[in-house]
């Protein structure tokens, strides 16, 4: 059901954009590693709903990768460098700000990180001309 509010908020925020920008035509969906979609039941929801809400509009998505930086030692690293367990990525998948709980900086152990890039869910849109 994750996905599902994620598609309806999604659905949500495009619906508002096209009431200030109806020359919306495609829309790129970035979806942060730290939130760990189900791809495939996001893709079934939205496009039960994109026929209704915005009909005509493309939607394509990509990932971003999660990218860590130490605010003690300045290291940089990705979830690839940790190894987290199947439940603890389950736990990051419903709080992604539980990431500071499993995970600490790879070089000298700090908890005290900052998340640089790969969490949440960003549209981008692309913009046609008038018919």
């Amino acid at each position: 059901m994750h996905e599902w509010a994620i598609a309806n908020a999604i659905i949500r925020e495009l619906e508002r954009s096209l009431r200030s920008s109806p020359n919306i035509r495609k829309v790129r969906i970035v979806l942060g590693e730290l939130q760990n979609i189900d791809e495939a039941v996001l893709r079934q929801y939205l496009d039960m709903m994109m026929g209704e809400v915005a009909p005509g509009v493309e939607y394509e998505i990509d990932h971003e990768e999660a990218v860590f930086e130490c605010l003690r030692c300045g290291h940089r690293w990705t979830l690839r460098d940790v190894n987290l367990s199947d439940e603890e990525r389950e736990a990051i998948h419903f709080v992604p700000e539980a990431v500071h709980a499993y995970v600490k900086c790879p070089k000298c152990g700090s908890r005290d990180y900052r998340v640089v890039k790969g969490r949440g869910v960003r549209l981008v849109y692309e913009v046609g001309e008038n018919a």
